[in-house]
């Protein structure tokens, strides 16, 4: 059955002269990657190609092809790709009048398959995982830049190769996409290591409010936040990964204000734990020990809803041990 859903996937893209490529909002390593990972080779075989985030891109102006990318695609297309999402709603507004969608390729499990053709691979550590073995059947090819923004798909989604879906299998990709002209230690650096110095000011708003609670660890970013330090994104800047390296960290939560009345939750687990079902109710998704949702409130009334039912999960995995 895949082969067969490959096949039409190539003679889709083979007819296709206009293409366009979305992401979702807020978008991270595996998002940016990804978007770019497929984008570049259809351009390679001579595809006009539309590579859109609403919210744009901020620190991953370090991978080929980032200039390409804008917020608003324009005029009409023959085929429609969204990758790394879970549902349509995650891309915003971009796909407004876009439509049908033709293919969605994703890894997060709570995906609820809304393309013509779904690529859904929930135990991949990675949308560009997913990518790296299904360029070839689609009939393109990599380059040094393709490989590039793979692995640095690859090398955000499981941080640095830490996340415990981290494979052999996933570990000889890397190694093929570094054989193909991927350089990790640049991609690593530029990713991981590399931070603005208003990303670290936003940080220290965000620790200043930290709490931890049986194994519950959590804190927020408010709008004054973003505007006293001048931080251009909507995100944490990676903060909930700090937090989720406490040791005494079972689940990590922070809150974003998006508005007044809009928050972003990401959640972080340590293994045994899967956060993605309380994100998909929600209104969110995502992995076991990663997940995100957009929840309608204020900052108060969000954190108190969210921290009720993760302290619920917490106490249930207690039992269950």
């Amino acid at each position: 059955m895949t082969r067969e859903i490959d096949q039409n996937i190539a003679l889709k893209i083979e007819s296709s002269e206009r293409i366009l490529l979305v992401s979702h909002v807020r978008p991270d390593a595996d998002a940016v990657g990804s978007l770019l990972g497929l984008g570049l080779p259809l351009k390679n075989i001579g595809k006009q190609v539309q590579l859109i985030l609403e919210d744009g891109i901020d620190k991953y102006g370090y991978l080929p092809g980032s200039d390409l990318i804008s917020r608003q695609p324009q005029g009409e297309v023959d085929m429609v790709i969204v990758v790394d999402c879970s549902d349509p709603h995650r891309v915003g507004k971009v796909l407004s009048g876009y439509h049908p969608i033709d293919l969605v390729v994703d890894h997060h499990k709570t995906n609820v398959e809304f393309g013509k053709y779904n690529i859904i691979e929930p135990d991949q550590a990675a949308t560009a995982a997913i990518l790296f073995d299904h360029i070839p059947q689609w009939n393109l090819s990599f380059d040094p830049q393709i490989a590039t923004c793979l692995l640095s798909g690859i090398v955000g989604d499981t941080i640095g190769f830490r996340t415990s879906n981290v494979t052999s299998s996933l570990m000889r990709k890397a190694g093929a996409l570094m054989d193909l002209g991927a350089d990790l230690s640049d991609i690593y650096r530029s990713e991981l290591v590399l931070k603005s110095f208003k990303s670290i000011q936003y940080w220290g708003a965000g620790l200043s409010r930290v709490r931890s609670e049986d194994g519950l660890v959590w804190t927020s970013l408010t709008l004054a936040d973003r505007k006293k330090i001048g931080y251009p994104g909507k995100d944490d800047a990676d903060l909930v990964n700090v937090l989720s390296a406490v040791q005494e960290t079972q689940i990590a939560l922070i809150f974003v204000e998006q508005s007044q009345q809009k928050i972003k939750v990401s959640w972080r687990a340590r293994p045994g734990l899967d956060v993605s079902e309380i994100a998909f109710a929600f209104g969110g998704g995502g992995h076991a020990a990663a997940s995100g949702a957009d929840i309608e409130g204020t900052l108060a009334e969000v954190e108190e809803r969210v921290i009720i039912e993760t302290k619920k999960l917490l106490k249930e995995n207690m039992h269950k041990v």
